[in-house]
């Protein structure tokens, strides 16, 4: 009876620890850190950035979303907006995405003026629950998580579709927001886009 107890109680210890590491961040809590290589080999820790705005993009170049947003320049025209009020904007590649040389390109072709993370394991996006190309999250300057979710509220899939008229922005709005001193008005909307392809 006592073996049956100690193994019943080691196995819920395993779940729930398991169940733990599943758990994403949600907006509202402690933003998970993270060091990761960039595309050029250099180490990139979100503690480096201690007291800023950090806008996480979870980035792929052959996904129709993400190529209809860089056609647009949505992301890098907000990266370029937010530089010099001391935001820091970090592309992550995550699982088969996280292709060096594919992404150089991908930078070099599309203006990309900001990093581009390798998540080649998926521990990162997995940690911050990110489920398609383009999932934008935001850290406020208290390291905490403020917003998670779209770009904003047109999910169109061609790479060749015009800006539609009226579109809302959430991830410019939530920045404009914070740096207001205001609590963001929607922390958390629905992603869209092509799945973060993680590997087993």
């Amino acid at each position: 009876m006592r073996k049956i107890l100690v193994s019943m109680t080691v196995a819920v210890a395993l779940l729930v620890t398991m169940t733990m590491a599943r758990a994403a961040a949600k907006p509202g809590d402690t933003a998970p850190a993270f060091s990761l290589q960039d595309t050029s080999g250099k180490t990139v820790n979100l503690a480096d950035y201690k007291g800023k705005i950090v806008v996480l993009e979870w980035v792929n170049p052959d996904c129709p979303y993400v190529q209809r947003h860089y056609n647009l320049k949505t992301m890098t025209s907000l990266a370029d907006k937010n530089k010099d009020k001391g935001v820091v904007w970090l592309g992550i590649a995550t699982g088969a995405t996280a292709d060096a040389d594919r992404l150089k390109k991908f930078v070099e072709t599309d203006g990309v003026s900001y990093p581009i993370l390798l998540d080649s394991d998926g521990a990162i996006g997995k940690a911050y629950g990110a489920k398609t190309t383009p999932h934008m999250f935001i850290i406020d300057k208290e390291g905490k998580l403020a917003y998670a979710g779209g770009i904003d509220d047109q999910a169109i899939g061609d790479p060749k579709a015009p800006l539609k008229e009226g579109t809302v922005n959430y991830v410019d709005k939530a920045l404009s927001e914070i740096q207001a001193g205001s609590a963001v008005s929607q922390p958390e909307t629905k992603a869209y886009g092509c799945s973060v392809k993680y590997s087993k």
